[in-house]
């Protein structure tokens, strides 16, 4: 009996072990991709390449050039830690007098060191520290660089969307970065209180735009997203506008528009600071009317007060929000570009705009260099 449980623990313990095995082998991996683990294994790597090349010079140098040292040098700039990076710099230059002596002068003949070799190589071993150095102090190598900026914009991503209305209400939106980037100085909150009952939605324009504005509105979404639903309606923006001006950013002030919709009778206030009026289609008349409170822009004096707009969304009827980047153009007034905005819009009227919000996009502002968000609720 007691042989037969030894026979019976040996592969158990050997599958455990594999199990161990696995485990340190993935977490290892985990930590090397974020950037956390050893570059040793990168470091070896490389090193055991250049004496590959130098060996191959030497034997065909007319197929593989001195000059592709580069290639680990270039690769060590972004894989390794400044320090690692200079003992492959000492074996490049090592590489390289091996060459030169086993070839013999630049003068005797082609594919040999010369100086030009011996400068590009040098070169790229400069910008590869930099980098690398770069990297170092900002705490974020390169295999967890691209990863973070693509979990930045999911997040963005999952913070604007919107949430589930009940039946009856249809929604649309559509965000656009300028210049075609994945980060926009535009963003929408949106959440549904007084027991679902409520629909607030927050359209922000950051000042900026793309890139420059996306740091910016990324920490504003994710504060005002906290704010919403936490606040009595009437207290969010005067919250948002201390919570810019705590920021004491240079080029810190933003517009918003604050739309507070009761989802079973219809009405709605909106609250502004600074942005352009909504647009609300009547369906009696199929006439568009600007919509909007009064209120000044987020981030600039302390104390501002924002008195409500107030209106009702009958069966049939569209409310449009939008920034600015839709219908602002240089040489070209506010007004043509909005007639612009709800003459498109008159299209997907039929249609019940299913879709309306990246066609109208499409439509008024396609190649327009400035983030743009378009917003649509439509009770049917």
């Amino acid at each position: 009996m007691g042989g037969a449980t030894r026979v019976d623990s040996y592969p158990a313990r050997l599958r455990k072990s594999a199990h161990r095995v696995r485990n340190g082998l993935r977490r290892s991996g985990v930590d090397y991709f974020r950037g956390d683990g050893s570059d040793w294994i990168a470091l070896a790597a490389l090193l055991l390449t250049v004496p590959a090349i130098a060996f191959g010079t030497i034997v065909t140098p007319v197929w593989i050039a001195p000059s592709m040292l580069v290639l680990p040098i270039v690769a060590g700039g972004l894989l390794l830690r400044p320090a690692s990076l200079l003992g492959l710099y000492a074996a490049a230059a090592t590489a390289l007098i091996v060459e030169s002596v086993v070839l013999g002068p630049y003068t005797q003949g082609p594919a040999r060191v010369t100086p030009g070799t011996v400068l590009t190589v040098a070169a790229c071993g400069f910008f590869g520290l930099v980098i690398a150095q770069f990297r170092a102090r900002v705490g974020v190598p390169w295999r967890r660089g691209g990863t973070m900026l693509f979990d930045l914009r999911e997040r963005i991503r999952v913070q604007s969307a919107l949430p589930a209305l009940p039946k009856g209400w249809h929604r649309e939106m559509a965000l656009r970065p300028a210049g075609g980037q994945s980060f926009s100085g535009d963003f929408v909150v949106a959440a549904r209180t007084n027991g679902g009952r409520t629909l607030e939605v927050v359209l922000t324009d950051v000042s900026g735009k793309g890139m420059d504005a996306g740091s910016r509105a990324l920490l504003l979404s994710g504060a005002f997203g906290g704010l919403l639903g936490s606040l009595p309606p009437h207290d969010f923006l005067p919250a948002a506008n201390g919570y810019l001006l705590r920021q004491d950013w240079d080029e810190g002030f933003a517009t918003s528009i604050h739309l507070v919709l009761d989802l079973e009778t219809g009405e709605y206030e909106l609250l502004s600071a600074g942005h352009l009026p909504a647009l609300q289609l009547h369906a009696g008349s199929g006439r568009w009317e600007e919509k909007s409170g009064e209120g000044p822009l987020l981030g600039v004096y302390d104390g501002a007060e924002f008195d409500p707009g107030k209106g009702v969304l009958a069966p049939g009827d569209v409310l449009m929000l939008f920034t600015d980047g839709l219908v602002e153009a240089p040489g070209r007034d506010i007004s043509e570009g909005v007639d612009r905005l709800t003459g498109e819009a008159d299209r997907y009227v039929s249609a019940g705009f299913e879709g309306a919000a990246w066609h109208l996009i499409e439509a008024v502002a396609k190649d327009v260099n400035d983030d743009r968000a378009l917003l649509l609720l439509c009770r049917n």
